[in-house]
């Protein structure tokens, strides 16, 4: 098969929602009906029936929320799959940010009862930053929802996006019946399945035939009908090009615990979605998928995923060219030339060797403790991409070593977890501390962190919280010693640098921020960093 071949038949998404409005259950669905699970909420082959496959690490199947986000990669009919499952609670958002940087089109799950919540808005303004076209799956039909129409509006009106019903539902909560295909003009009846363990026994009727009389009461099939006359007076019928330019977003309803709906979404997500687009570079030249020089980018860190072994795992977005193990790239932060011999497919915990991939493709790059995320390898020395975002940190703690004998695997625990982004760490100016200080988005981060010491490296912590609650960026301004105490900063403010060197400035209080922002005008404060060469200029 061409490269061109391969690239066409590659789909790379991402899953986003608000926590429990159904993501991870959707992920596990979608894996169903792609083959590569017998049955929901195991792997193939796996005795085990009691966690999902997306949520590997014992403390998400303990909490019961998605931590880390996890790449599953499957076939279906000719489609390669790569599914990248997101965490849902906000302050492991940084960690989903950083997956919405490697995807070509994302699925929005709704709890059709609760409508668009403050996460589900959050990351669908990111995937619009970046052009990411969306689809969206109204789940939880079989439970009591708000008005579908009204619905509908919300997503128009808060999300600012045209919406297209791909189905309409018969009836919801205790009536749902089944949905309509507005493409087919075919109606899928729903059954409820065994815990929803299994592929729907979907029975498919045109819409004319009687005995869909029969499946509604009287009121609730004439508002059924006079829905879908709405909406078939509403427009034309959908677009691809709208969809793959953000303008669109294909509407399905459904319940993904009963898997009824999910093979609607996806064979449908797989006509309308996206191959692998071009990518642009630091100096903005764009990198078709088809050009011959292999190239991609780390987007995210994983240690500990093969508890027998303390290796780390580089998760690699295939941008052009194709990769072959053993190949020779450039690590493009080092100017190093680099061999990828240790290269993996990955689903969740599992991996198989992969002699090649695609672009679109995610490749696991075992034993490279020098890769970061962010880092660009490639065979073409002029290409470095400038993918991952950084955010704000909300949180602030100290954390210290309670054991002096656990010295040697507390600093190498934190050694590799803060590679992976976790959390970040600051160094104060002028303070004779000397714990470790530590920034997150969220407090659950800290958690995490201390989790996972004790677990993977049998080491306690104690943590210290601060008073601080925001964190500036200082650019145009090199300060000497005598500067810095000349800036009368608030009280229980204070000055650092965060793990690139750069200067920043924690502040206890919104009302402390804006009173030294309006002191001293001749700084520029920023919320993210600026680039190096931005600050080199």
């Amino acid at each position: 098969m061409s490269q061109m071949s391969e690239i066409a038949r590659r789909r790379t998404f991402a899953i986003i929602s608000h926590p429990d409005a159904g993501k991870t259950t959707l992920t596990e669905k979608l894996l169903l009906y792609g083959g590569a699970l017998h049955l929901a909420g195991s792997v193939s082959a796996r005795k085990s029936m009691r966690s999902t496959a997306s949520d590997w690490m014992e403390l998400e199947k303990k909490r019961g929320i998605s931590i880390s986000s996890t790449v599953l990669q499957f076939g279906y009919h000719n489609y390669q799959i790569n599914l990248l499952d997101t965490p849902g609670h906000k302050d492991f958002s940084e960690d989903t940010y950083r997956v919405l940087t490697a995807v070509d089109a994302a699925i929005m799950v709704i709890d059709a009862g609760k409508g668009i919540e403050s996460q589900t808005l959050k990351l669908f303004e990111v995937c619009r930053q970046r052009n990411v076209p969306i689809f969206t799956f109204m789940n939880k039909l079989d439970r009591p929802t708000r008005d579908l129409l009204e619905l509908i509006d919300q997503v128009e009106e808060e999300l600012q996006i045209h919406v297209y019903p791909m189905n309409w539902p018969l009836g919801t909560g205790g009536s749902f019946r089944g949905v309509f295909d507005r493409q087919s003009r075919d109606i899928h009846l729903f059954e409820r399945t065994a815990h929803g363990s299994y592929i729907a026994p979907v029975r498919v009727k045109d819409l004319t035939d009687p005995s869909i009389r029969d499946q509604l009461d009287q009121v609730a099939y004439e508002r059924f009908s006079e829905e879908l006359e709405m909406l078939d007076m509403a427009g034309a019928a959908l677009e691809r090009q709208s969809v793959l330019s953000g303008d669109t977003t294909p509407v399905f309803f459904g319940s993904a615990v009963n898997n009824f709906g999910v093979q609607l979404l996806l064979d449908a997500f797989l006509e309308y979605a996206p191959p692998p687009a071009a990518r642009r570079t630091r100096s903005q030249v764009l990198v078709p998928p088809q050009q011959d020089k292999f190239s991609g980018f780390i987007f995210k860190i994983q240690s500990n995923m093969d508890p027998r072994h303390r290796d780390k795992v580089a998760f690699l977005k295939v941008c052009s060219g194709r990769f072959t193990r053993d190949m020779q790239v450039v690590h493009q932060p080092s100017g190093k030339k680099v061999r990828l011999a240790n290269s993996h497919k990955l689903f969740a915990q599992d991996r198989e060797v992969v002699e090649e991939a695609y672009p679109g493709d995610i490749v696991g790059l075992v034993g490279h403790w020098d890769f970061n995320i962010g880092d660009t390898l490639t065979e073409d020395p002029e290409i470095i991409y400038n993918e991952i975002p950084r955010f704000p940190p909300e949180c602030f703690a100290f954390i210290s070593n309670p054991n002096p004998a656990k010295s040697k695997p507390f600093r190498k625990g934190m050694d590799h977890l803060l590679h992976e982004g976790i959390v970040q760490t600051l160094i104060l100016r002028n303070s004779a501390r000397r714990e470790t200080l530590l920034s997150a988005v969220g407090p659950l981060q800290f958690e995490v962190l201390q989790y996972r010491l004790q677990s993977e490296y049998g080491v306690e912590s104690q943590l210290e919280k601060t008073i601080w609650m925001a964190m500036r960026w200082i650019s145009d301004y090199a300060p000497t010693a005598q500067d810095w105490d000349s800036l009368r900063l608030p009280t229980d403010s204070a000055l650092a640098q965060d793990a690139q060197g750069q200067d920043v400035i924690l502040f206890p209080s919104q009302w402390a921020l804006d009173y030294f922002a309006k002191e001293h005008p001749q700084l520029k404060l920023h919320r993210i960093p600026l680039e190096p060469s931005v600050n080199k200029a």
